[in-house]
């Protein structure tokens, strides 16, 4: 995939790639939406009709953020919200539980070619730290990455750069500039840039395509996260 005017920014200086959960480093397969649907329902969302209708777009549309923030956002009522963030991990814990969760095509190597050349790798996500921390143990991947961390442990998600300011922090990189971040949504890239890493990319393997990784001012995009490997790892 073709990057943009900022294709000649120095990837040899990177000390530290921060990626995304659900959609880049791991498969989606519509599984935010099901849970979605389901913490809908218990919510009184309607399960038809203009009110749900207009909630899973509200869902896509903020793809990576916290899932408790999409929730407050939609149904205007903390009580309501908490419940039905509850209700979605129980629902999505329920599908991992069931043997849905998969890695995509080539990331674990991408990620342990990227942790062999010195690069520290961080894996983000929009879930709780539980939901996380059982998504990892379902893939085998509890001791993939240099770092996991979710909203929670950094004080607030996408599209703020707490996640990746954290991550920073922890594992003791030097200069903001030496970070590259990929997701596959406008969350993520926004949240890349307000935490002024050098390279901000989007993967076109989950929620968002190039148009609006374009116009949320993505440094590069990237077919998939072994594509942005090799971006890092380039001469």
């Amino acid at each position: 995939m073709s990057n943009n005017q900022s294709d000649n920014l120095p990837t040899t200086s990177i000390q530290l790639a921060v990626l995304d959960m659900a959609g880049t480093t791991v498969a989606d397969g519509g599984l935010v939406l099901q849970a979605f649907d389901i913490a809908a329902t218990s919510a009184g969302i309607a399960e038809s009709g203009a009110e749900r209708d207009v909630a899973r777009k509200y869902v896509v549309d903020t793809m990576g953020q916290s899932k408790i923030a999409v929730f407050r956002a939609l149904l205007d009522d903390e009580q309501r919200a908490q419940a039905a963030n509850l209700a979605f991990e129980q629902a999505y814990d329920a599908l991992i539980e069931a043997g849905n969760a998969a890695a995509l095509p080539g990331a674990e190597l991408a990620i342990d070619k990227l942790r062999s050349a010195g690069i520290k790798v961080a894996l983000t996500t929009g879930f709780s730290s539980s939901t996380q921390s059982k998504l990892l143990t379902a893939l085998g991947w509890d001791h993939i990455a240099d770092l996991a961390i979710a909203p929670p442990d950094a004080g607030r998600g996408r599209p703020y750069p707490d996640l990746i300011l954290t991550a920073i922090l922890r594992l003791g990189i030097d200069d903001v500039k030496s970070v590259a971040v990929l997701g596959d949504t406008t969350s993520d890239i926004a949240s890349g840039l307000a935490a002024g890493s050098a390279i901000v990319a989007g993967t076109l393997t989950g929620a968002h395509d190039e148009a609006q990784f374009r116009a949320a001012g993505a440094t590069h995009v990237v077919a998939t996260v072994g594509d942005f490997a090799d971006l890092l790892l380039s001469d």
